[in-house]
């Protein structure tokens, strides 16, 4: 078991992890868009960015679903960002990588790579008739 330290604003908590914990694809999708919008990660900013990069349509209850997951699991952190007059007043919750966050999407990117990598390249090479 690896222990992890994350520090949010005002306190710091500490996190116990499993090696080679599993995210699923839409947690590591969700993960590294909030990594992209760095400082501006709330769910229709992901939802939209998402939508832009991958052409994938999300509904906003699912991102929020997988969003609230990730912080259970110490793979995000959020904070109430200011109230902004379009959203009459109203404040967003601003999504962040943590450690642990980063560490995750870098074994999944790793596993990833490492199983491609052992496909033997014949079996990539196609022939279009």
């Amino acid at each position: 078991m690896h222990y992890i330290h994350v520090c949010r604003i005002n306190r710091c908590e500490l996190f116990t992890s499993m090696k080679g914990t599993y995210i699923g694809e839409l947690e590591e999708l969700i993960l590294l868009t909030v990594g992209i919008l760095y400082g501006g990660a709330y769910g229709v900013a992901v939802m939209d960015e998402i939508a832009k990069q991958t052409g994938r349509s999300l509904n906003i209850s699912a991102v929020h679903a997988v969003l609230k997951r990730l912080e259970e699991k110490g793979l995000v952190s959020s904070a109430m960002g200011d109230p902004s007059p379009e959203r009459g007043g109203r404040r967003k919750r601003i999504f962040l990588l943590t450690a642990a966050g980063k560490k995750a999407l870098e074994e999944a990117n790793e596993m990833r790579n490492q199983l491609f990598n052992q496909i033997p390249k014949v079996a990539l090479q196609f022939q279009w008739v």
